[in-house]
């Protein structure tokens, strides 16, 4: 088999996929406290859907692959920052969230642990926005997700008193 033909079984056979069956994703959110008010770490996409809109980073999770791993993973790749994973903030599941097709989201609560902020091949711009100012062009269903991220922050600064110390710089 040739490996253009190779490649093209490959194409189809994943275009068939996406359209009969949900793909799992991960999406992860890096909130930290800098002068007194809570920043969200974003990317600026370069691909489709969304060109050009601010996404959380995150994206497909490979074969073989756990959901922590995978987060860390695309994290670093999107943003060029080390994390490591807080918690479990939800699943995402409205078949509606992406337009290519349903895909199942994991969003996970993230701390930065190192490395230098940098674009990647799917991201245009990394940048922290405060809570209070994100991005009017948001895609997918993340706008969804910094606000379920920000209600869990309330809840546990009302019950420890002290919620964004876990996601100080």
């Amino acid at each position: 088999i040739c490996m253009k033909h190779k490649r093209q079984t490959s194409q189809h056979a994943w275009k068939i996929m996406r359209k009969n069956f949900p793909m799992i994703v991960v999406d992860g959110i890096l909130i930290e406290k800098n002068r007194g008010e809570l920043w969200v770490c974003f990317v600026k996409r370069v691909k489709n859907p969304y060109s050009g809109w601010w996404v959380l980073p995150g994206g497909f999770v490979e074969k073989n692959e756990r959901l922590e791993k995978a987060v860390v993973r695309e994290f670093r790749e999107e943003t060029g920052l080390r994390t490591k994973i807080v918690g479990l903030l939800g699943i995402y599941d409205d078949p509606k969230r992406d337009p290519r097709g349903h895909n199942i989201g994991a969003a996970y609560m993230l701390k930065r642990t190192g490395g230098r902020i940098r674009t990647s091949d799917e991201t245009s711009d990394v940048r922290f926005f405060p809570v209070n100012k994100l991005p009017k062009n948001m895609g997918f269903d993340h706008r969804q997700i910094v606000r379920d991220a920000l209600k869990l922050l309330r809840k546990i600064k009302l019950s420890e008193r002290d919620s964004a110390e876990p996601f100080s710089r």
